[in-house]
């Protein structure tokens, strides 16, 4: 009987799922401690913003408008029900001012038309700066 004698050699093989194993981890090394650098088509050179002496606000004139439609400027009930009659008073509320910003104060349930009254009235008046102040909206009653 004769047994093998030679000894026949084992072909060395490479273990791939270590060697996969080893480059994903490489690759996600890479990938998180890669830093991009970002190219933009324009070059922006952006302003800097110094911090001055806070400028003084201009004068609030404050038209409150109720339900039923009717003004007052400055808590102050006015009589005026067209634009015309209620410029003169927001007029000489904002000083002649041109400056002077308008602040509506309009009731939820005040109609659409007495919103414009007040806007009109304030053209008339020469004042182009107008604001609406309004509540947010988880106010419950």
């Amino acid at each position: 009987m004769r047994f093998r004698t030679e000894s026949r050699r084992d072909q060395p093989e490479v273990n791939l799922i270590a060697f996969i194993d080893v480059l994903l981890v490489i690759l996600i090394f890479l990938m998180v401690s890669t830093t991009f650098t970002r190219f933009s088509a324009l070059q922006v050179t952006l302003p800097a913003a110094h911090a001055a002496a806070r400028q003084a606000l201009p004068r609030l004139v404050t038209v409150s408008v109720d339900a039923s439609g009717k003004f007052a400027i400055d808590g102050r009930l006015v009589a005026a029900r067209d634009p015309e009659a209620l410029a003169a008073p927001l007029k000489e509320a904002a000083q002649s001012n041109p400056d002077c910003v308008v602040e509506i104060r309009a009731d939820a349930m005040a109609t659409h038309q007495s919103v414009v009254h007040v806007m009109e009235a304030a053209r008339l008046a020469g004042l182009a700066r107008l604001v609406f102040a309004a509540q947010s909206g988880n106010v419950s009653r």
